[in-house]
Parts: C-alpha cells; structure tokens; sequence
C-alpha cells in the first residue's frame, strides 16, 4: 500500500511573498547604483559636495572682508604705537633718560620690522604657474583653472587661482600665502610676537602704577572724612582747598586731570587686553607654522602627509617627506641664507627673493645630476 503526500502551496506563500519583494528591491537598489556609479565616489567627496554652498558663502565672504582686515590690523598697531609715545615714552624718560635711549632704539628697530614685512606680505604676490608650455613638470591638472598644476601647487577657492607652494588664503593679509611671500607672513608674526613681548615688558610696571595702585589709593581716600577748610577731591586723590575768589564755573567747564588720568588708564588697559590676545593668539600660530616650516612643510602639505603617514602606516611602512632636508637646512632654505646670504638679511629689512622659482622643488630622492639650473642651484645651497 502507497502512501500519498499532499503539499498545499498556500502554507509556502508568505514565504514566496517577502522572497519575491526581496529580489525586486534588490534590482532596484542595483538599478539605481548603476545609474548613479561613480568610481571615485567616497564620503569626503560627498561631505564636500554637501558643503559647497558653505565653502562658497565663507569664500566670498573672506574676500570681501580682506581689506577690512588689513585696515583693522593698520589701526590696531597704530593705536598700540600712539599710546606707547603719548604714556610709555614720558614716563621711562623722566624715570631715566639714559635707560630710554636703547629703549627707543630697539622698539623702533622693531616697529620697523613689523611695518616693513606686513607691508611685503600684503603687496607681494604669492606667485602663480605661468601659462603655456612654461611648466616642464606637472602633478596633475587643476579641474578649476584646467591648466597643468607644478609640485607643490594648490588652487585657492578665494583669489580663483592656482598657487605655487601654497599654505593659505590669509585674511589679515587680503593675500595668499605662497612661494613669493611666505618668509614675509611667517617673520611678521614673529616680530609682531616680539614687538608685542617688549611693550608688555617695559609696560608692566606702568600698568601697576598707574593703574592698579591707583585704584586702591582711590578707594584709601574715599574713607577719609574732611573737615574745617572746604576742599575739592579730585578722582586722582588730589585734595584741592577752594577759597572765595575761585571761579567755579571755570574750574568745572576746564578739563580736569582727573579726566586726562581716566582715559590714560583706560588706554592702559587696553594696551593690556589686546597685548595678551595677540601673544596668545599670534604666538600659538607661530609656533605651528614654526613646527611646519622645521619639517619642510606647508599647512596644506602637512594635512596631505598625515595621510600618507597613516595610510602607509596599515602596510607597515613609513613615509618620508620629499622636502625635507632637516630643521637647520630647511630654515635657511626658508629664510633665503644661501649664496652669501647672513643674518642681516633676517635682522634688517630685506626684500630678497626664495630659492628657487616654485616650479622645480628639489626633493630628498632626487638625482644630484639634474640638468635643470633651478635644481642645480638649489643642491649647491644645500651642499652648503
């Protein structure tokens, strides 16, 4: 005797239902992948695509506000540079005329310093590629400018164009920083910090004087009960006696010293203020850029080989940088000391140009026979 097995198909179509719903979905995400595939499709590039309308606006807006900037850091220095000759000045000379003297001769040596490289850094081009087949050496094609892009060339967003060695787009500059002028941005800040360490220095003790001694012998005199004679006090402490033939009127519509000694120390404290900002500020970024330029590197550059770094890293491998020679190399190299160049052209006002012309870069692999001037020029500096 057979036994026979009926099997109902409706007990399965839940089953066949979701299978069914399963693989159409399938085919439309693939459809529409397919569609929309791009190979080099990756989240930083999505993450710049969302943030495009961002990078436009603060473009823009950069490039709108440089000269602001520019005339904001103008009236600063000025406004620093007019309180320090109207209290500095009167008051270490009456202290000691003899002490003044080197005084006035190392901070105008600095203001000097500090005009002349702003000055550089603000006129001078950050230097651009030439245009045809000027360019012997390219890594790669701009997609912006679609012209060949040197080693170590970046587009900046805010200027439009390609820039050679670049590091940034400086606000306080209304320029870009680059090849041509990048030893101007980075020794105006360090004369800055110095200039802004030397009023802090010999300001102290005015700030103390004038100002904190002063507020407390103030709150001293306010206790004091005067009798007998009527008297006059004055903000400063000053106890004037009044006698009958004073014109009053003329005494209160003249300016007082009590006005002249509150606006000297409002100027005083805000000398202060802005003297610690700017050491803080100014002083943090120029010991980066200082760590950047001792390890032969730009802002952008040291972005781009933190990633090579770590990338190599996964093969247990270790990333070298092209462009660096070692600290003491690198900094005369940045400070253009080659071909006879000394200290002077550091200490004094110099407007001589960089090594080399930002389209060849001598690297650490590179062959000591190069044919190319530039090359050859820049290996005899570094022989040096």
């Amino acid at each position: 005797m057979t036994m026979v097995r009926f099997h109902w198909k409706i007990f399965s179509l839940p089953q066949r239902l979701r299978d069914w719903v399963s693989w159409n979905y399938q085919n439309f995400v693939l459809t529409v992948r397919s569609l929309t595939y791009n190979h080099f499709m990756n989240s930083s590039y999505a993450s710049d695509v969302v943030l495009e309308p961002m990078i436009w606006f603060v473009d823009n807006f950069t490039k709108f506000l440089g000269p602001f900037f520019v005339a904001c850091v103008i009236a600063l220095t000025s406004s620093v540079v007019a309180i320090c000759y109207w209290i500095g000045l009167p008051y270490w000379w009456e202290k000691s005329p003899i002490a003044t003297i080197p005084i006035l001769i190392i901070g105008h040596w600095l203001l000097i310093q500090i005009a002349f490289t702003y000055y550089m850094g603000v006129i001078t081009p950050p230097g651009y590629p030439p245009e045809g087949s000027l360019i012997t050496e390219a890594v790669s094609i701009c997609k912006k400018c679609i012209a060949p892009k040197p080693p170590r060339t970046h587009h900046c967003s805010v200027c439009n164009k390609c820039v050679l060695k670049m590091d940034h787009h400086c606000p306080w500059l209304n320029n870009c920083v680059g090849h041509l002028n990048h030893r101007y941005f980075y020794t105006y800040m360090a004369w800055m910090c110095i200039g802004v360490i030397f009023v802090i220095t010999f300001g102290l003790e005015i700030l103390f004087k004038e100002v904190i001694s002063g507020y407390f012998h103030e709150e001293e005199l306010e206790d004091i009960e005067l009798e007998g004679h009527p008297v006059r006090v004055s903000k400063s402490g000053a106890i004037i006696p009044i006698t009958e033939d004073w014109d009053l009127s003329e005494i209160n519509s003249s300016p007082s010293k009590a006005d002249e000694t509150a606006w000297r120390r409002r100027c005083i404290v805000y000398v202060a203020l802005l003297c610690t900002g700017v050491i803080f500020a100014l002083g943090a970024l120029t010991i980066w850029h200082g760590k950047l330029i001792s390890r032969g590197e730009t802002s952008i550059e040291a972005n781009i080989n933190k990633k090579e770094r770590e990338r190599l890293a996964k093969y247990k491998r270790t990333y070298i940088n092209p462009y660096d020679f070692g600290k003491w190399k690198n900094w005369m190299l940045f400070l253009g000391l080659v071909n006879g160049r000394g200290w002077r052209y550091v200490l004094l006002p110099s407007a001589h140009p960089p090594v080399g012309n930002g389209l060849h870069w001598k690297t650490v692999h590179s062959d000591s026979e190069d044919s190319d001037d530039d090359c050859n020029t820049l290996h005899s500096c570094l022989s040096n």
